[in-house]
């Protein structure tokens, strides 16, 4: 074999391993995180876990029209839930936005849960990210049971019945739905 297919070879097998490794599959537990919000407070991922039932990890923009078109909903599902012991953490990836506009865009419309600036992608990176609005859903033991869309156009309120489900003990089904909205920029 020659030097440079071999070579091409074992770039290959790197990236389908970096890929494999990346990916956060339903049922596997998610790696922690801990950066500061907008707002100054430190979010652990480990600890909020801790505190609640579970935790909803969403990924998302101030400019994308399809992560903006759930600004209501999330903040309505993210009061309702917390009721429940379910904490809601909103991710904003990239260099697209700035931090500022992120807390004014949270302000605007009334997102009362913790949002982190995540302007290196790390956190988007640590779950396999790859779109806003995109959710994924732990349970107290950081287990992820539901990953995808917040809700499709045809009003599947597939976030919702997914935390609904976990809270009632009940298998998450389906545990996994496309997301559909904006690339998260990587650099």
């Amino acid at each position: 074999m020659s030097p440079s297919r071999l070579g091409g070879l074992v770039l290959a097998a790197a990236l389908t391993c970096r890929a494999a490794v990346m990916a956060l599959d339903v049922g596997a537990i998610a790696p922690d995180f801990a950066m500061p919000t907008l707002e100054g407070r430190k979010f652990s991922l480990a600890e909020a876990q801790k505190s609640h039932t579970a935790v909803v990890v969403l990924f998302i923009s101030t400019i994308c029209p399809y992560s903006n078109y759930y600004n209501d909903l999330i903040r309505d599902m993210s009061a309702d839930f917390a009721k429940k012991g379910v904490a809601f953490v909103g991710i904003n990836s990239g260099t697209l936005e700035t931090a500022e506009e992120a807390r004014v865009h949270a302000r605007e419309h009334g997102h009362t849960f913790d949002i982190i600036k995540d302007p290196d992608t790390r956190i988007a990176e640590l779950l396999d990210a790859r779109r806003t609005p995109e959710a994924y859903l732990l349970d107290s033991s950081g287990t992820l049971r539901y990953r995808g869309r917040i809700a499709s156009k045809i009003s599947s309120p597939d976030l919702q019945s997914a935390i609904e489900a976990l809270l009632e003990g009940r298998p998450v089904r389906p545990s996994q739905t496309k997301a559909f909205g904006c690339a998260i920029a990587r650099r």
